[in-house]
């Protein structure tokens, strides 16, 4: 074995001891060493933000994308928004332990289940140092070990907070090599990593598609992932338009780079005169792009809204922008809208604004997301959000975890039985 691979199986049978021992660690220890996170995260920022200037400024230099870049970047409040989701996390209540469903059968045999750790996670994942906390806050408060491995675009980052985060956990006390970085940054090594399922019982891939096809497609062990997010905000014909109207700017606007962002807006015909010009009047004041079909180009035009209009393209229904770039389509009922996201929806964040009862429960029973929307913004789509602290990633698959993936989701469970010298027949 040469010395690389070498290096990563010395990593992973740390990180396998050491979730061994973190399976019956108790609350109180891990929520110490996430708190010493917290804290160091603040302390220790100067460190922290000068190792990701320099990731950042070599991306800059390299050509990277705005939308990539913004990921990248870490800011003071940044850094104290990553420490207030750790201490979320750590006043969580601990799933670890938890039994339910616990029964008594005839022969007096007493079953139930208990909740245990998945054992190791892996996480591979692109440009988002934030990540790096995120995933070992929760492995923590959930008792998994596990082995992070991040892109090269921001690996000067990903080691500061590494040592942040492996020096205030041995303070706490728990178990060494529970939190493990890959610092080599082979592209080899994501490959040899999807193939250790004796070690690694399960991978989370964040990233691009490309990135998790790849994961997908090589590893042995389960994997979780979650793909792009396109996502559509329908507002129909009973919708209050001033609700709306802030509804799909903040979707749209106060982060457009992120998977949660709005990249499709289709508006009913019975209020797409009144709404359209509206709602564009606002888009306009932060420069975004405007791809219209027919209809809404034809509204918007008679309307005197023709700054920033783009004819919409075939490529766009369905596409995830990641920028100030929004594709709308004028829609003739419930129908066609929920027949729209269901041909070009990635399963991601789906909303509807309307104050229709009949209209907003069909649209929550009958599209098919991991996270379906009443008058809200898409953008809460959100661990933190949603009250999970942090978050692993945002599944759109539908088994074992579906949406943000939290605590509990970190988790499987033995059944566990109590008998008193009862033997089967």
């Amino acid at each position: 074995m040469d010395t690389i691979n070498a290096e990563l199986e010395n990593i992973a049978k740390a990180a396998k001891s050491a979730s061994k021992r973190m399976a019956y660690i108790g609350t109180p220890l891990k929520n110490q060493a996430l708190k010493n996170i917290a804290s160091d995260l603040i302390a220790k920022s100067d460190d922290i933000l000068a190792a990701n200037k320099i990731d950042y400024s070599e991306a800059e230099a390299s050509g990277m994308n705005t939308a990539m870049l913004d990921r990248l970047l870490l800011t003071e409040d940044r850094l104290q928004g990553m420490a207030k989701d750790v201490l979320t996390v750590a006043s969580l209540p601990d799933p670890i332990g938890e039994v339910t469903e616990m029964h008594t059968m005839e022969n007096g045999l007493m079953i139930g289940k208990k909740r245990v750790p998945l054992g190791v996670i892996g996480a591979i994942y692109e440009s988002r140092p934030n990540v790096t906390v995120d995933i070992a806050s929760l492995c923590i408060k959930s008792g998994n070990g596990c082995i992070l491995r991040g892109g090269k675009e921001t690996i000067h980052s990903n080691m500061a907070l590494a040592k942040v985060i492996q020096d205030a956990i041995n303070r706490a006390g728990l178990p060494e090599g529970i939190v493990q970085v890959i610092e080599n940054t082979d592209r080899s090594l994501v490959n040899r990593m999807l193939k250790m399922s004796d070690y690694i019982d399960m991978v989370v891939p964040r990233g691009g598609a490309g990135l998790i096809k790849f994961v997908r497609d090589n590893a042995v062990m389960p994997v979780v992932s979650g793909g792009i997010g396109v996502c559509h905000t329908y507002v129909d014909a009973a919708a209050d338009i001033e609700k709306a109207v802030k509804i799909v700017y903040n979707a749209k606007v106060q982060r457009p780079t992120v998977c949660n962002a709005l990249d499709t807006l289709l508006v009913h015909q019975d209020i797409a005169e009144r709404y359209l010009p509206e709602t564009v009047k606002e888009l306009n004041k932060a420069s975004v792009e405007i791809r219209c079909d027919e209809k809404s180009m034809a509204i918007l035009k008679k309307h005197g809204s023709d700054a920033n209009l783009v004819p919409a393209t075939d490529e766009d229904w369905g596409k995830e922008f990641l920028a100030l770039i929004i594709a709308i389509k004028v829609v003739s009922s419930v129908n066609e809208a929920l027949e729209h996201i269901d041909k070009y929806g990635s399963g991601h964040s789906e909303a509807i604004v309307s104050e229709n009862y009949d209209a907003v429960m069909r649209f929550l029973n009958e599209v098919d997301a991991a996270c379906v929307y009443a008058n809200a913004s898409t953008r809460f789509t959100d661990g933190s959000q949603f009250g999970m602290g942090a978050e692993l990633g945002i599944s759109t698959q539908k088994m074992h975890a579906r949406g943000p993936i939290g605590l509990k989701e970190l988790t499987s469970y033995k059944w566990i039985i109590f008998g008193n010298g009862q033997i089967r027949g």
